[in-house]
């Protein structure tokens, strides 16, 4: 795309001034962009090829950046010390939608000995490619995204205690023409920002629930696939905000309505070619894909914490509203958990549809690459496949209905540990337990100010 950024045309496009700003982007916990503005100056004579630096905090916060206690990396015990921002100028490239503007997306490293810090979010997904690379792969991705428009902007519903959410359009606009023309001003300036920021968006339409938007980016390797959902996020908001109109990811904002998901699609690459792919195979798979799918199904409680990690989450998963209830199989069926995509083409792949649009992308791809490739190998058979309405299956695994089932099957899972380690599967752990007892405490609360009259 034409937006990358090299190091030697972003320090002519300072000298010529067309870019003053550049900013300094890590991934938080809750997949977020986090870090700096910096005069572009500074940034290409002291930053770009070396590092700027944070707090540690930024990996051990809530949404609401409270700062969360029971963390082992970082604690007001250890003094909430500095992490180094290293910048990855492999992804360093214009923002179009602010002016005079560039970004780099930075790993987070240790401030002594400049590793890797293993519970950020970059670096869990970066081991789990090099894994899939060890056995001989390389893992292709994507996410689609889909979020609510809202008529007015960010701090008009804040300070109104959103009380009066009114999205953008007043009925389902699903692949409607009409409806999204009303709406284009803010979705043509989305598209074509990330075009030209490097992005590679493919569409925007209207989805099935009244105000619901979807963004699809081109298929890519894991990793840029992640970048490319956070930076999207960011985007839309900011969008959004310039033309005074709000936007939520939340997984489901209001329980009468459809949830906002992020599907997965996934597959490998081998040496030879698409390495899911066999036109001898049922439905054109491979052995290869039927063990990579057989492990995404045997692991889909142990993982789903990192696809829903949020109370929030789990309000989605509704019969009949598109989001899955069952961990099971079906070709191109959008009432199963997983469904398999280009049926018989070199285009066969696993769409995941259990992740709601709040996920954290590099942990949520990641957890998904660790299920597979333990599925290749253990050699898992691939089930049965699951067909007709799923919702109404039985005898099959239901997908947890609770982040307090979902951080319990994380916490007890062998194969997350072995895969990211025991202290990366703690610090999500604790993440998850964290936000349960927010809830629970806020239903005391709750309950105290009712003076126990409940019903």
């Amino acid at each position: 795309m034409p937006a990358h950024l090299t190091l030697e045309t972003l320090k002519a496009d300072v000298a010529a001034g067309t870019i003053d700003t550049v900013l300094t982007c890590v991934i938080d916990m809750q997949g977020r962009l986090m870090g700096k503005r910096f005069h572009a100056a500074h940034f290409v004579d002291h930053v770009a090829e070396g590092e700027t630096h944070g707090c540690d905090y930024l990996l051990a916060t809530d949404l609401e950046m409270y700062t969360v206690p029971g963390y082992t990396f970082s604690s007001w015990q250890k003094g909430y010390g500095d992490y180094v921002h290293k910048p990855d100028l492999s992804t360093l490239r214009r923002v179009p939608w602010l002016p005079a503007t560039a970004m780099v997306i930075c790993d987070i490293l240790d401030h002594h000995t400049h590793e890797p810090v293993p519970h950020a979010p970059r670096t869990v997904l970066k081991r789990q490619i090099e894994r899939a690379r060890a056995a001989g792969f390389d893992p292709m991705m994507a996410t689609e995204l889909e979020f609510f428009m809202f008529e007015a902007a960010y701090d008009t519903l804040r300070d109104g205690r959103y009380t009066d959410l009114r999205t953008r359009n007043r009925y389902n606009i699903d692949y409607a023409i009409f409806g999204t023309t009303k709406e284009e001003d803010v979705m043509r300036a989305i598209r074509n920002g990330l075009h030209d920021a490097g992005v590679p968006v493919e569409c925007t339409k209207g989805e099935a629930e009244v105000g619901q938007e979807e963004i699809n980016v081109r298929y890519a390797d894991a990793l840029a696939t992640a970048d490319h959902h956070a930076i999207v996020k960011n985007a839309c908001k900011e969008v959004a905000h310039a033309h005074g109109r709000s936007i939520t990811f939340m997984a489901k904002y209001a329980t009468d309505k459809a949830g906002s998901s992020a599907h997965v699609h996934q597959s490998l690459m081998g040496a030879d070619g698409p390495a899911f792919h066999d036109p001898a195979g049922e439905h054109g798979m491979s052995a290869t894909m039927r063990s990579y799918l057989a492990g995404l199904l045997a692991h889909s409680t142990e993982i789903t914490a990192f696809l829903a990690p949020y109370v929030n989450s789990y309000k989605r998963f509704t019969e009949g509203l598109f989001a899955p209830t069952k961990s099971v199989w079906s070709t191109d069926n959008r009432t199963a958990g997983f469904r398999v995509c280009g049926a018989g083409t070199k285009g066969v792949r696993v769409e995941c549809r259990i992740g709601g649009a709040d996920l954290n992308p590099y942990l949520a791809l990641a957890a998904q690459l660790a299920a597979g490739l333990a599925g290749i190998e253990k050699g898992m058979e691939l089930e049965p496949e699951s067909r007709g309405d799923v919702y109404q299956a039985g005898n099959v695994t239901e997908v947890p209905r609770t982040l307090r089932l979902a951080a319990d099957a994380l916490d007890g899972s062998a194969m997350l540990r072995a895969a990211m380690g025991e202290a990366v599967v703690d610090h999500y752990v604790r993440a998850a337990r964290w936000e349960i007892e927010v809830l629970d405490r806020t239903v005391t609360d709750w309950d105290l100010m009712r003076g126990f009259e409940l019903a």
